[in-house]
């Protein structure tokens, strides 16, 4: 075992020098990382990986472990390293002793991908996130979210996706088997294999197969009854206002007529011709 300053320890056997991004030994095997990345650079602890057809042996018999030579931390392909936006333990981390440029590892990518084109606007997790454009001079500042994610004095009329929120980010209540207790995981880690464990207990919880699709397929009902109400009220609301803006128009130009008949009332009552002496 290996002790890097600032980053846990992790293993490291046959980890060449050309690596950025490690999985430590904090990782507990839920394989949520290997199907996430663009390059098929993550392996299974004790699985042998395989780079232009040649087999080598597994870097780790223990845990999961990211190859060397086909991890391009994502570049070309997301702004962010997958891996490390799926894992749960936060343990895919990048190694500050071997680091790498962006322009070695878009070559890289290019190299495992000669059927992608890689535009100049590729994704990385280099380049600077757009900045917002700026209030106009005067603007009012934007209110502040409250906890409930809503923003102050928002209403239903903001739509669906700011009342309820996308399936991935979905919080699933889980009931502990041991101590009963609840806690929540994501819909995007609930997948089959991944481990969990009870934070008042430990008592330890595995998705199945069948359990990740009733959940999938219950989010996915739901998700389309609620926006399907939303759809109806929306259109209703639609037509009540065409009706009420009809009904005022109509009112308006009564009113208009009013109005021209008062001043037509009063040159009868005084006249408008111009006098000659």
């Amino acid at each position: 075992m290996l002790e890097k300053p600032d980053l846990p320890a992790f293993r490291v056997g046959g980890i060449g020098p050309r690596m950025a991004t490690v999985i430590t030994s904090e990782c507990i095997n839920c394989g949520a990382c290997e199907p996430e990345c663009p390059n098929t650079a993550i392996y299974q602890g004790g699985v042998e990986w395989e780079f232009n057809g040649v087999m080598s042996a597994a870097i780790s018999n223990e845990i999961f472990y990211i190859v060397p030579e086909k991890c391009t931390e994502c570049v070309g392909f997301y702004d962010q390293e997958a891996c490390a936006a799926v894992c749960p333990v936060d343990c895919c981390v990048p190694d500050p002793a071997r680091p790498e440029t962006e322009d070695v590892l878009l070559v890289r990518a290019k190299e495992l991908h000669p059927e992608t084109t890689f535009n100049d606007d590729f994704p990385s997790r280099f380049k600077e996130p757009a900045a917002a454009d700026p209030a106009p001079a005067g603007a009012a500042p934007a209110a502040a979210a409250p906890a409930g994610g809503v923003p102050a004095g928002a209403t239903v009329a903001a739509g669906p996706a700011s009342l309820i929120p996308d399936a991935d980010d979905w919080e699933i209540p889980i009931v502990c088997r041991g101590c009963r207790g609840e806690y929540t995981v994501a819909f995007q880690y609930i997948r089959p294999g991944n481990v969990f464990y009870c934070p008042h207990c430990q008592a330890s919880f595995v998705p199945t197969r069948t359990t990740y699709v009733e959940i999938s397929q219950a989010l996915e009902a739901f998700s389309g009854k609620w926006r399907g109400a939303f759809d109806t009220f929306q259109e209703q609301r639609h037509r009540e206002l065409t009706a009420f803006e009809n009904k005022q128009r109509d009112e308006f130009e009564k009113f208009e007529e009013s109005l021209r008949s008062f001043t037509g009332q009063g040159q009868a009552a005084t006249g408008n011709r111009r006098r000659w002496f």
